[in-house]
């Protein structure tokens, strides 16, 4: 379970390596007096706690209770100050933010030319690197430095930072429009959910067009093109076009190989655009593209030009084992997947600052259909059971229905009857209760009762029946996404032609040229 401490000093202490903690005594022992000494042994103190104690803290007698909140203030502070000292020079924002600091200390000091000097390097620096708004500052800060700095070539100059202004601007609002759209369409998939309903398709369209007509795309830059294929991600995702998502997703990840500095620049985002990439060719079933990009992704991420900190190594994990899970789920390679569930389990462990307990329970489902491939029922439902008994997962409640319907089939699988029948009535009221009763979810739980009043003479009849029933289904637009969750389909086909569910997969995957 993911470990949310409220305390963000301890917290943060938690969060340094090894290497940091050394740095940070280092750069503490310069500042070390009388006064000083409170917040080191402040420091060592929660280093060393396993939580975050006040009562432990005061019964050292390092500090009074009423003078503890000032103290942690000032610990946070410097360490952070210590990590900033010490981040590596390979990262190109913050050495552009150090010049334009350094060209403040300068403008401050009254030594205007040399200020204008390092401010023209860095602006140079920040265009090649695509930032943009750091570039825009430069460039006001230029303005502001040229207004009491006069020379001969003043009126060249105040032209040449006009334009330049101007441009960088414009070029900043496309970009922020563009990132507003996103979010705002990130927004809707977060309260509603995707589009259910042919009128709420045309609302969602009809909000899109709007918005996207008013940009000319060939005047596009790297971060201008980013922000677009994002929006137009995020309205296929919304109204579940999966072509359109893998045809922007593809676009989005292009646009990072195509100018590699930009990988090393903008880590998490070239990430975030190959899970989705990944996650479009999963949902197409597209095996040999999925496989493809999966492995140019490690590949990638193991170089050493690739930035590693935590946030980046958390990510990493997630992006890659969750579609590690995918294509073995794909593939129906069930049994060849199990390897990698003590490995995620561990890396949990390891990442679970970073991590919320969304995506840690969306790593429990993949291996809950990890075990239902394998016919390991009862390790199956354990870790079903983990997201159905799990309270705070209000942003996800797609994800609780289908493993409530997965809960049942193994239970069915085992020959629960009584558990079955108890999982039959508690699906059906939260199904009715989150108001997200699909056709689908419907039929599932119609077929799952009606089960123990067929004779054993006709039960396969009533597979069939129920497989040409769910084909039918898959066609509809707005319930086919519920196939990805739950291979309902493959299942039925497994208990008519008395095979596992894996081979049946694995024959499909065959079939498949994709």
């Amino acid at each position: 379970m993911a470990n949310h401490q409220k305390d963000f000093l301890f917290v943060l202490i938690k969060s340094l390596s090894k290497s940091e903690k050394r740095q940070f005594k280092i750069f503490a022992s310069r500042l070390e007096t009388s006064s000083n000494t409170k917040f080191i042994e402040l420091f060592n103190i929660l280093d060393k706690s396993d939580a975050y104690d006040e009562k432990l803290i005061l019964k050292s007698g390092i500090i009074k209770k009423v003078q503890l909140s000032n103290l942690k203030s000032y610990l946070y502070k410097q360490i952070l100050v210590s990590i900033r000292l010490n981040i590596p020079s390979q990262n190109m924002r913050y050495q552009i933010r150090e010049q334009i600091d350094f060209a403040a200390i300068l403008y401050n000091k009254g030594l205007y030319r040399q200020s204008l000097k390092i401010l023209d390097k860095t602006k140079i620096l920040a265009l090649e690197n695509d930032e943009k708004l750091m570039a825009y500052e430069i460039v006001e800060f230029e303005k502001l430095i040229e207004s009491q700095y006069i020379t001969r070539s003043i009126q060249g100059r105040a032209d040449e930072l006009v334009v330049q202004a101007k441009e960088l601007s414009y070029r900043n609002t496309i970009s922020s429009k563009l990132s507003n759209l996103s979010l705002q369409l990130y927004g809707i998939m977060l309260k509603t959910g995707y589009v259910k309903t042919d009128a709420e398709f045309t609302y969602i369209d009809d909000y899109f067009r709007k918005h996207i007509s008013k940009f000319d795309q060939s005047k596009f830059g790297f971060r201008e093109k980013y922000w677009f294929y994002n929006a137009n991600l995020w309205r296929s995702f919304l109204v579940q076009d999966f072509l359109s998502c893998y045809k922007y997703a593809l676009k989005w990840v292009t646009l990072f190989y195509d100018t590699p500095s930009m990988i090393y620049l903008n880590p998490v985002f070239f990430l975030k655009g190959n899970h989705y990439l990944l996650e479009s060719l999963y949902m197409l079933k597209y095996k040999s593209k999925f496989k493809k990009y999966l492995v140019l992704l490690e590949e990638t991420t193991k170089d050493p030009r690739f930035p590693v900190n935590d946030n980046i190594a958390s990510l990493s994990f997630l992006y890659l084992y969750n579609n590690k899970l995918n294509f073995h789920i794909l593939e129906g390679t069930f049994i060849e997947s199990e390897y990698l569930i003590p490995e995620i389990l561990a890396k949990l462990k390891t990442h679970s600052e970073h991590l919320d307990e969304h995506h840690e329970m969306l790593f429990y489902y993949k291996i809950a259909s990890i075990y239902f491939g394998t016919e390991k029922y009862a390790e199956c439902i354990l870790y079903l059971e983990k997201i159905i008994n799990n309270k705070n997962l209000s942003m996800r409640e797609d994800l609780m229905c289908f493993s409530r319907l997965l809960c049942l089939i193994a239970h069915y699988e085992l020959g629960k009857d009584y558990y079955l029948e108890n999982q039959l009535k508690n699906t059906y009221k939260f199904l009715l209760k989150m108001n997200d009763l699909h056709e689908v979810q419907k039929e599932i739980i119609k077929f799952l009762k009606s089960l123990n009043s067929i004779y054993p003479t006709d039960i396969k009849k009533e597979f069939v029946k129920m497989r040409a029933r769910f084909i039918e289904l898959e066609k509809n637009t707005y319930e086919k996404r519920a196939f990805l969750y739950l291979d309902i389909i493959s299942w039925l086909e497994s208990k008519i032609e008395n095979k596992k569910i894996s081979d049946i997969i694995k024959e499909k995957a065959k079939l498949s040229n994709r």
